[in-house]
């Protein structure tokens, strides 16, 4: 900014304020009463996605008009005149760049002689809000299977007396239409049987081999391509750089399989699914960071995971379909975490994630 182009409050003390701001690393910008941008940091243009050239000059909800809570704050601290804060504000950066969390502070003040201005300061929590739910995931993780567990176990024992019970008196009853009752007792014991071991899931430590993820991925795609209606497509992203992995092959597709499916439910008869690969370096799981990290993505464009169940959705039996069992997600949570992975998600209507991160084993980088 030039010395000409400076606010009339005093030059010396505005250039003094823009090296305050330039020296700071969270995203400030610079706003007089009217809300048009006098200045903004480089942390600022990171995260807005533009550069300073573009966005001085212009009206503040011009640059926010995707994030109206922001937007809305502004507004209030220059009405009221008092500092405004919002914790945890959604802050969109367009279709292309990735959605983050900010914690935001609009702060006016007066200049003598002229109208005032405000300071807009946002933090990104991104990565913060990201490790808490990793942790508060993998902390429910523990919590569901062993609920799960007990759960099943009470289930179960009755079951094989009740089906054993039908099976006898089945052969007593001399009256053959009789029998239709009794078969559908075994029936239905033998589907709760079934439900019961899904509960359970797979009790053995995972059997490792080393294996092209993508070959899993591939696999898992045309089962959903085969089961899929007509009117969605699958779509293919992989990162051919990614080296093999030591995996439990049954379980890493059975969790993919239960994400896939959960995906082709969401779209219904006409959508798009995408199985993405990358590899991410220096990523946390939880509070662990790890140098690499395989990210296996499925990514929907149906209408998002509902927001009442945004804290709930990997615990079992918790489902937002009539017909669903809320098994799904919870059993490829324990199958991921077998190998020391998570699975996070990221929802909002025609834009469901639902990320899968292995961390790589020492030997396998080398």
């Amino acid at each position: 900014m030039a010395a000409a182009d400076l606010p009339a409050f005093g030059a010396p003390a505005a250039v003094e304020l823009v090296n305050l701001l330039d020296g700071l690393s969270t995203s400030v910008l610079w706003i007089d009463a009217e809300g048009i941008v006098l200045h903004l940091n480089e942390p600022a243009e990171d995260l807005l996605g533009l550069g300073r050239n573009q966005a001085m000059g212009r009206a503040a909800r011009d640059l926010f008009g995707a994030n109206p809570e922001v937007e809305r704050l502004i507004a209030l601290a220059l009405s009221s005149g008092a500092q405004c804060s919002r914790r945890e504000l959604q802050f969109d950066r367009g279709p292309v760049m990735k959605r983050k969390l900010v914690d935001a502070t609009v702060t006016p003040f007066d200049q003598p002689g002229r109208p005032g201005g405000a300071i807009v300061e946002m933090a990104d929590v991104t990565l913060h809000q990201r490790i808490n739910r990793e942790n508060a995931l993998l902390t429910q993780l523990g919590g569901s299977r062993a609920m799960v567990r007990q759960l099943a176990h009470e289930i179960k024992n009755p079951l094989g007396g009740l089906r054993g019970a039908a099976q006898l008196l089945e052969r007593q009853l001399g009256d053959a239409s009789l029998h239709d009752y009794t078969r559908v007792i075994i029936s239905e014991a033998d589907r709760l049987a079934a439900l019961v071991d899904a509960l359970l899931g797979p009790g053995q430590p995972p059997h490792k081999e080393s294996v092209n993820i993508h070959e899993l991925v591939q696999h898992v795609g045309h089962l959903l391509a085969g089961e899929a209606p007509p009117g969605v497509t699958i779509e293919r992203d992989y990162d051919p750089s990614l080296p093999q992995l030591r995996l439990d092959r049954n379980q890493i597709i059975q969790a993919l399989l239960n994400l896939g499916r959960n995906a082709t439910q969401a779209v219904g008869e006409r959508g798009r699914i995408v199985l993405r690969t990358r590899a991410l370096t220096n990523a946390n799981i939880g509070l662990r960071r790890h140098s690499v990290v395989a990210s296996i993505q499925i990514e929907d464009d149906g209408p998002g995971v509902p927001s009442a169940l945004a804290d709930t959705i990997f615990y079992p039996l918790v489902t937002g379909r009539d017909t669903g069992t809320g098994l799904g997600l919870a059993v490829a949570q324990d199958l991921i975490g077998r190998h020391d992975g998570l699975i996070e998600f990221d929802s909002r209507p025609g834009r469901t994630i639902f990320n899968i991160l292995i961390p790589f084993d020492a030997n396998e980088l080398r």
